[in-house]
């Protein structure tokens, strides 16, 4: 059986908290004992009917907020998009990033409620440096405050078959990557921060991407979190078709715990199941309520980390060159913690919650006048929208990375609000001087970049080739 020996090793080398090396050896253990990490559709239930947020009757407790500490997860940067920086620090809505908005809705809340609500980040290597000079630059309180960041830790890849340390002799930074954001628990551990708020009489911890905009603090799902007494909570929306690939809530039958299946867990025979959204009706929108001492006595029981299900990656050590050695990435995800919380709960929140921007498709969207930004710096959908928001389909080989979709809007964004889908293939320019309403198709076969023409088009499928 391979040794964790020489990974321990290389990580220690670099000065890895103690607790990301123990919740690594516990992946890498998973691993080795021959652990494919799937979980077979007979091993479990459908998730039980789950309680509707909009149907809570509570009285709001803004005292609560006093126990209670927001984190954003800041870890990504965005390389799916072309980006080789933040995510967060992108424009999302004129001059406004993801961060402005967070930023704002923090301090609005603040205002609001007259609680000094906390405010943290787990960056990530990548982003630490451009977040910090972000904040001290714009929100130059926010940053002075103690305990803003936090790191994401990094975790060695390994040889797809030895399954010893990975080596890349041209660009050694390639022999690491990301542990998943179930790091979230050894980062809060091995970084002191979680002892350190439970000290401050912190108890409550509410976590959420960076990149969903619709994640705010709220203070109803808040007090009904503390009226349970539950020690994890994780928001859910109603699969569509749009979500069947998307990791979903189930119930281990062995022993009754509410569990995550991600798609990475999930056999080919069972693929079809695994998508049935009438089968398995929720999905995980990673934006999670943690009680900080429920957690503290879960990690000491176990020594110091979180035993999190191993989700494994088939890579090259090199993600640019094919040929390179062959590599797998052992990742955890923060929701999965939910079965290691006896006790924990799961609750149906509006989509309205769930906004995150993963494609060129989302950012379009956002940035039109599809949407607005409300009182409380929260995205909200036009009116006139009538409660569905436009279906925006760009070509997936053209408008892949954020720059593309810059030199397609140079002129500005086309009116959105009346639209309800939009489809491009191929290259086009669009203006602020353009009107999409009803169901838009513009196609161009050529390899040049075609405008799309001004004023009010509806209902039309335009071909550009030849303009």
């Amino acid at each position: 059986m391979a040794s964790f020996e020489p990974i321990r090793s290389k990580m220690e080398a670099e000065s890895i908290a103690a607790s990301a090396i123990s919740a690594f050896e516990s992946t890498f253990n998973s691993l080795v004992s021959g652990n494919t990490g799937m979980i077979p559709e007979d091993s479990i239930s459908p998730s039980p009917d789950l309680v509707d947020a909009t149907s809570i009757d509570v009285s709001p407790d803004t005292a609560l907020l006093s126990q209670t500490v927001v984190l954003k997860l800041n870890g990504g940067l965005g390389t799916g998009m072309g980006l080789d920086k933040a995510k967060s620090l992108l424009k999302v809505k004129g001059d406004d990033t993801f961060l402005d908005l967070t930023a704002k809705q923090v301090m609005k809340m603040r205002k609001d409620y007259g609680f000094n609500v906390k405010f943290m980040l787990m960056n990530s290597f990548s982003t630490s440096e451009d977040t910090l000079a972000f904040f001290a630059e714009k929100y130059p309180d926010l940053r002075a405050e103690e305990g803003l960041e936090m790191i994401q830790n990094k975790v060695p890849k390994l040889h797809a078959t030895t399954f010893e340390p990975a080596v890349c002799e041209s660009d050694p930074s390639n022999e690491w990557c990301p542990p998943g954001h179930g790091d979230l628990y050894a980062a809060l551990v091995g970084s002191g921060r979680l002892d350190a708020l439970i000290e401050g009489g912190y108890k409550y911890m509410f976590v959420s991407n960076s990149d969903n905009l619709g994640a705010t603090l709220d203070l109803k799902i808040l007090t009904h979190f503390a009226q349970e007494d539950a020690p994890f909570m994780m928001e859910c929306c109603a699969r569509t078709e749009n979500d069947k690939k998307g990791g979903h809530l189930a119930v281990r039958k062995s022993d009754k715990q509410l569990i995550l299946r991600e798609s990475a867990m999930c056999a080919d025979e069972d693929e079809a199941a695994f998508q049935d959204i009438t089968k398995h009706r929720f999905f995980n929108t990673n934006n999670l309520w943690i009680r900080l001492d429920k957690l503290k006595e879960i990690v000491e029981k176990f020594g110091g980390f979180i035993p999190l299900p191993m989700i494994m990656n088939s890579k090259t050590v090199n993600p640019k060159d094919d040929k390179s050695q062959k590599v797998v990435q052992l990742e955890t995800a923060m929701g999965a913690a939910i079965e290691c919380f006896q006790g924990a709960t799961a609750i149906v929140v509006p989509r309205t919650r769930f906004a995150p921007v993963k494609k060129c498709n989302d950012l379009l969207l956002l940035r039109s006048d599809a949407y607005s930004i409300d009182s409380n710096f929260i995205p909200a959908l036009n009116p006139a929208c009538g409660g569905k928001a436009p279906v925006i389909s760009l070509d997936s080989k053209k408008y892949k990375l954020v720059g593309k979709l810059e030199e397609a809007t140079a002129g500005g964004i086309p009116s959105l609000v009346n639209c309800t889908r939009l489809t491009v293939k191929g290259l086009i320019t669009m203006s602020d001087k353009t009107k999409f309403v009803g169901d838009v198709s513009i196609i161009n076969t050529s390899d040049e970049a075609k405008a799309v023409p001004t004023g009010e088009l509806k209902d039309v499928s335009l071909d550009l080739t030849a303009v």
